[in-house]
């Protein structure tokens, strides 16, 4: 049973000295997860939320953060848009997940490679097209011009422009029906499942859907339940399973990027990745260019393999371990850490 402490006389209880906030707290000291929420909060983190076998089993805030406070996910945003490349599939607004972008995007008809890239290309970032500037995603319209650097399918390479592109064709998808992007989204995934994000960052009009969401940890965690479930809630399906199940599907150039997730399937990769490093190499917060370090290696081969993530600069993070029943929500501000170590505390291997 999920116990909730407030302790209303916080002058009594003062913060300890890494910031540990007494606001909310669900669990005993004794908990199995205490190690990987002392690592989560000596690294910045915010919030913790573990979740298994159908119930939250431990809750934390730290260094000033609560419950009710929202947090940017940045590019945990991405995995979102995955699941909404399913819905259309379902409701037949895209044939699958394999159609050409170009059937909807006229435009790239007369060009060689963009005619040729499918939807699973384009969000398994293997489509080859220019990936645009980490944090300064363009407008839908724009980023459908961005032109093609490889041959689809070839090379991974990580960025924004793929998911405005997507964004473009699911608008053009949506325009017979007078709905929008934004609508779309809320009527098919969030609103079943009763998730409420705080803010939205907009683009010409259009929901920013490689960065833009602010959510607390609580309603993050809706999103991963749907997922853990097979796209079921509450006893309905809101998505269908087997369409989810792509989303976890590595491709030849990447095998530890599925379709807006970061997998870990492959521990001696042979990614064929370009060259972007810079700010790309702060997007996982580690000491390598982690986009790079995950690729190749994945978290770990020493975990489950079936471990696949949203995953935002900051290190924001939705882990979902559909082997151990498990949803781990964790929200923080930029700072050293290391997937591999912050998993291997919690699941209880080192």
């Amino acid at each position: 049973m999920r116990i909730v402490l407030f302790i209303s006389l916080v002058a009594l209880f003062p913060l300890t000295a890494c910031g540990v906030s007494a606001q909310t707290q669900t669990t005993v000291s004794n908990s199995t997860y205490r190690k990987a929420a002392d690592y989560s909060r000596d690294t910045r983190g915010l919030s913790l939320i573990v979740y298994k076998d159908g119930k939250v089993v431990f809750e934390e805030y730290h260094n000033g953060h609560d419950a009710e406070t929202p947090h940017l996910l940045a590019s945990g945003t991405k995995s979102f848009v995955g699941v909404l490349l399913a819905a259309a599939i379902e409701d037949g607004l895209i044939k699958s997940f394999d159609e050409r972008v170009s059937e909807v995007l006229t435009e790239w008809r007369s060009d060689p490679r963009k005619s040729r890239m499918t939807y699973r290309e384009l969000l398994t970032l293997t489509g080859g097209l220019e990936s645009g500037p980490i944090g300064r995603p363009p407008s839908y319209a724009a980023a459908a011009g961005f032109q093609s650097k490889f041959e689809p399918g070839t090379t991974f390479e990580y960025g924004p422009v793929p998911f405005q592109v997507f964004g473009e064709a699911l608008r053009r998808k949506l325009q017979p029906k007078k709905e929008c992007v934004k609508d779309y989204m809320e009527r098919r995934i969030f609103d079943p499942i009763g998730l409420k994000y705080t803010r939205w960052t907009m683009q010409a009009g259009q929901p920013n859907l490689p960065s833009g969401a602010y959510l607390t940890a609580g309603e993050w965690l809706k999103f991963g339940k749907l997922l853990l479930n097979g796209g079921k809630w509450n006893g309905k399906q809101i998505i269908k399973k087997s369409l989810l199940e792509e989303l976890t599907k590595g491709s030849k150039a990447n095998p530890n990027y599925g379709m807006t997730f970061w997998l870990n399937r492959s521990g001696e990769s042979n990614a064929k990745l370009a060259e972007n490093r810079g700010r790309l190499g702060r997007l996982l917060g580690d000491r390598e260019v982690n986009t790079t370090a995950i690729s190749k290696r994945g978290f770990g081969d020493d975990l489950p393999r079936d471990i696949y993530v949203a995953a935002g600069a900051g290190n924001q993070r939705l882990y979902i371990i559909p082997s151990k029943n498990m949803v781990v929500v964790r929200q923080a501000r930029q700072a050293r850490f290391d997937d591999g170590e912050f998993l291997r505390l919690l699941l209880g291997t080192k």
